[in-house]
């Protein structure tokens, strides 16, 4: 066996927006030096997270590792559910490393299981704080999905999409109130809230 997967998702409690899975492919030797202070994307800085985005870009350049973050859209979280559209998006996200599964071992974080050809995965409750390969798949996941939300923002001005990503704060709710929800809301998260006439 030659590589080690992590994986883990972004997204998947937020009101609006795309739910993402990130993947990381390092040979088994890999140094995690190379990207110290990896750690579950919730723990850390936004700033930390993008300096480590963007080493682990630097690292993919040398081929010292490869990243893959896939995304379903909060349209495909309505007509599927969220968690047929994290299992669509984390297949995607492996599909794109054509490497033979038999050579791979995959770590996944809480609830998530790869197709079954990877026969030598395993899920790891809280595994993004205690596995780094998951913990730096997390990182990629969210940083991908924030900066998503933060390009979204200025067509959905009202919403503050770049501040709050979509997650339900009490300023989020408040504007769903007043203005309704966007076309990238899913509406399956908000159908229990007060949601105002106007459709922005």
């Amino acid at each position: 066996m030659n590589y080690l997967i992590g994986i883990d998702e972004a997204g998947r409690g937020p009101l609006a927006g795309p739910v993402s899975v990130g993947a990381v492919l390092v040979p088994v030797d890999f140094d995690w030096s190379l990207v110290e202070g990896v750690r579950d994307s919730k723990k850390l800085s936004e700033k930390v997270r993008e300096e480590i985005f963007e080493r682990t870009r630097e690292l993919e350049k040398t081929s010292a590792l490869r990243f893959s973050v896939s995304t379903s859209s909060a349209a495909y979280i309505d007509t599927y559910g969220i968690v047929p559209a994290i299992k669509r998006a984390l297949a995607e996200a492996l599909s794109r490393f054509e490497v033979a599964p038999a050579d791979c071992r995959v770590l996944l974080d809480g609830s998530l299981k790869a197709p079954e050809e990877y026969i030598y995965q395993e899920t790891i409750i809280r595994g993004d704080d205690t596995e780094p390969a998951i913990s730096l798949a997390s990182v990629m996941a969210k940083v991908t999905r924030d900066r998503m939300m933060k390009r979204l923002s200025p067509k959905y001005p009202a919403y503050d999409f770049h501040v709050h990503k979509g997650y339900g704060t009490a300023s989020h709710l408040s504007v769903i109130a007043r203005c309704g929800l966007s076309e990238i809301h899913r509406a399956t998260f908000c159908s229990r809230l007060h949601v105002g006439s106007k459709s922005v």
